[in-house]
C-alpha cells in the first residue's frame, strides 16, 4: 500500500454485513470446564490462521428448516449454528440425535460435507428436530468496517451432550480440540494463538465459569462494543490494532495504528488526519492510561501521508515525543526526538515487559522500519506486506531491489505473525513474505518478457505485463513497473534511451 495517487477512484464503500452463527461448545470435567475451539486454515480469506469456535454464515436454505421455539431470523440463525456445529465439530445436537450410533452420525456428517445430502434432508431422514432451547443467546458481534468481508454474528453457548463426540476432520480447519480456557489464554498471551475480540471475550468468561446462567449474562455483556463492534482489537497480548480511515490506495480504506505494550506504550503510525478518527484513537488510549498504562512515544514506520496524518495531534495531545528513522524525520513536519537505527531495542516495562527490535527495511520508503517482538517474534511491518491489496514501490522513493532484499531478510529473521498497516494480522509470516517474493519474481518475469530488443515505452510494458490488472489500477502498476525496470537496469538486463526500454 501507499498514499493515494492522482486519478485513482474513491475508496470502496464499507462492506455490507452477512448474518452468521457461532457456537461455543463446552463440557465440564473434574479439572474444570473445557471449550472446543478450532483453528481456521491459513488460506481462508476470512480469519485464516486464527483460533475461533465452530460457525459460519447463514445459508439461504437455513430459513427453510423449522426450529421448535423460534421463527424468522432467530430460527435461521440457530439452524446455521446447529449445521456448522455438526460440520466442523461433529456434534449433532437435536431432539432424537441420541438414537443414532456413532458411525451413523459420521456417515451423516460425510454426506453433508460432500453435499450428498442437505441439512434439511438429513434432519428429516433421521427424524431429528432442532430446538431453540439448545442454543441460548450468548451475544452478538459485528465485524469492524475496515474488513473487506464482514459478518453480523450471533453467538450461542452449548453444553455438549454426553452422547455426542466432538471430532476434528481436516478441511477448512487445521486443528480442533477441547482446551481449558486458561490454557488457551496463555497461548494468546505468548502470541502463539491469534484471537479476534469475540473469541478472546469468550475465553475470558469461560475461564471463570461457575453456572451457565452467569456465563451467558457475562457473554452478552460485551465491553467496548458500540453497535456490537469491538473497539479494542488485541490479536495477541500487548499488540492492539486500531484501524483508522485514511486516504490510502484501494481496496484498503483504513491504515492500522498500533498501540504496543502491557504497561509502557508505543503508538505506531497514527495515520488519520481526520479529527474524528484521531479522537477515536485518543479515546482508546485515554482508557488505557486510566487503567494504569503510560504512553512513551509515537513511532513511525515511514513518512507516507496515510501513516503520519495524526502525528502532530497525537504527540501534542499526549505530550509525548516522536521516534522514527532519520529518512522519515526529514520528511515529516513534527520534530523527531529520537532517530531510530537498525538493531536498536525499544524496551517497554509492563506485565509482561516487551522488547521491540528495530529493523531498518527500506525499499517501499527510504526510512521504512519494522518492529519485531523479541518474545513472540511477531512483527509490526508497516507497508512491507498487506493482507488487503498489495504494496506499491514508487520510484525514486521506492527501490525494488532493496525492497526484495528486505522481504527476504524479514522472512529469514525469523518472524511469526505479521501485523501490517493494511488489513488483518497474518499468522504465517514467513509464508506471506515468501508469497510476496514469488509474486514479485513472477511479475518481473512478465516485465522482462514485455521488453523487446527493439524497445518499448513504459505504458506498453504495463499493458503487456499487467494484462491481469484492472485498467483503473494501471497508474499504480506503472509505478511498480518502473521500479522493476530500474532494478533490471541496475543488473544490466535492460537499458533505457529517450523514454524507451530495450532488453539487453
Amino acid at each position: 500500500m501507499s498514499e493515494a495517487l492522482p486519478g485513482m477512484p474513491p475508496p470502496p464503500p464499507v462492506a455490507a454485513t452477512r448474518p452468521a452463527s457461532v457456537v461455543v461448545p463446552y463440557r465440564r470435567t473434574p479439572e474444570g470446564v473445557e471449550v472446543f475451539w478450532v483453528r481456521r486454515e491459513k488460506a481462508l480469506a476470512f480469519a485464516g490462521g486464527f483460533y475461533a469456535f465452530p460457525g459460519g454464515k447463514v445459508d439461504k436454505t437455513d430459513a427453510l428448516v423449522p426450529v421448535r421455539g423460534a421463527s424468522g431470523q432467530d430460527a435461521a440463525l440457530r439452524v446455521a449454528a446447529a449445521r456448522e456445529l455438526f460440520e466442523e465439530a461433529g456434534l449433532l445436537v437435536a431432539e432424537g440425535a441420541r438414537r443414532l450410533g456413532a458411525e451413523e452420525v459420521r456417515e451423516a456428517r460425510r454426506a453433508l460435507l460432500e453435499k450428498r445430502s442437505t441439512w434439511s434432508e438429513l434432519l428429516q431422514r433421521h427424524g431429528l428436530v432442532l430446538r431453540a432451547e439448545d442454543f441460548p443467546d450468548a451475544g452478538r458481534w459485528v465485524t469492524p468496517e475496515f474488513a473487506p468481508v464482514r459478518f453480523d454474528t450471533f453467538f450461542y453457548l452449548l453444553e455438549a451432550p454426553e452422547y455426542a463426540q466432538a471430532e476434528w476432520w481436516p478441511g477448512e480447519l487445521s486443528e480442533a480440540a477441547w482446551v481449558k480456557p486458561a490454557d488457551a489464554l496463555a497461548r494468546w498471551e505468548q502470541g502463539s494463538a491469534l484471537l479476534h475480540p469475540p473469541a478472546l471475550h469468550v475465553l475470558r468468561v469461560m475461564a471463570d465459569f461457575d453456572t451457565p446462567e452467569r456465563a451467558l449474562a457475562r457473554l452478552r455483556d460485551q465491553p467496548d462494543c458500540p453497535d456490537f463492534i469491538a473497539q479494542r482489537i488485541e490479536f495477541h497480548q500487548g499488540v492492539r490494532v486500531f484501524p483508522l480511515r485514511t486516504a490510502t490506495l484501494p481496496p484498503a480504506t483504513h491504515t492500522n495504528a498500533y498501540v504496543l505494550g502491557n504497561g509502557e506504550l508505543l503508538i505506531v503510525d497514527p495515520g488519520a488526519d481526520d479529527e474524528a478518527e484521531v479522537a477515536r484513537l485518543l479515546k482508546m488510549v485515554d482508557a488505557l492510561v486510566a487503567e494504569g498504562h503510560r504512553v512513551q512515544a509515537v513511532v513511525l514506520t515511514h513518512h507516507h501521508g496515510d501513516h503520519v496524518g495524526g502525528v502532530r495531534a497525537v504527540t501534542e495531545r499526549l505530550k509525548v515525543p516522536l521516534w522514527c528513522h532519520a529518512r522519515t524525520a526529514d520528511r515529516v513536519d513534527v520534530p523527531a526526538a529520537r532517530l531510530l537505527e537498525d538493531g536498536e531495542v525499544l524496551e517497554l516495562a509492563g506485565s509482561p515487559p516487551q522488547r521491540w527490535r528495530v529493523l531498518y527495511t527500506p525499499g517501499h520508503a527510504r526510512g521504512h522500519l519494522c518492529l519485531v517482538d523479541e518474545r513472540s517474534h511477531a512483527a509490526v511491518v508497516g507497508d512491507m506486506v498487506a493482507s488487503v491489496g498489495s504494496i506499491v514501490i514508487d520510484p525514486p522513493e521506492g527501490d525494488m531491489a532493496e525492497y526484495l532484499k528486505q522481504l527476504a531478510r524479514l522472512r529469514d529473521w525469523p518472524v511469526t505473525t505479521l501485523h501490517p498497516s493494511h488489513g488483518s494480522a497474518v499468522p504465517d509470516g514467513p509464508g506471506k513474505l515468501q508469497e510476496y517474493l514469488d509474486h514479485r519474481a513472477a511479475r518481473e518475469a512478465r516485465i522482462v518478457e514485455a521488453v523487446p530488443t527493439e524497445g518499448v515505452t513504459l505504458e506498453q510494458v504495463v499493458e503487456r505485463a499487467y494484462s491481469d490488472t484492472p485498467p483503473f489500477l494501471h497508474p499504480v502498476a506503472e509505478r511498480s513497473a518502473l521500479a522493476v525496470l530500474l532494478k533490471l537496469q541496475g543488473e544490466g538486463r535492460v537499458r533505457e534511451s529517450a523514454g524507451l526500454y530495450f532488453r539487453t
